[in-house]
C-alpha cells in the first residue's frame, strides 16, 4: 500500500481487498489476545409470577383511581 492510501480512510474503502489482505499480515494484529465474549447467548429466565405481579399493581392503581374520583 502506497503512503498517500493510509493516510485517507475514504481511499481505503474503495479498494477494501488490499485492506484485508494487509490487516491478515499485519504481525500486530497477530498479536493482540483475542477473546469472544457473547453475553447475550444466555437465555433469559423469566420471574416466576411477574405477570402476576403486574395485574395487582395495575388493579391496585385503577382501584385507588376509582377511589379517588368517588371521594371528589
Amino acid at each position: 500500500m502506497q503512503a498517500s492510501t493510509l493516510s485517507n480512510p475514504f481511499v481505503m474503502m474503495t479498494d477494501p481487498e488490499t485492506i484485508l489482505l494487509a490487516v491478515e499480515r499485519s504481525e500486530r494484529l497477530n498479536r493482540l489476545n483475542r477473546k469472544v465474549y457473547r453475553p447475550l447467548d444466555r437465555p433469559l429466565i423469566p420471574k416466576v409470577g411477574a405477570a402476576r405481579d403486574l395485574l395487582d399493581f395495575d388493579s391496585a392503581i385503577d382501584t385507588a383511581i376509582e377511589d379517588d374520583a368517588l371521594e371528589a
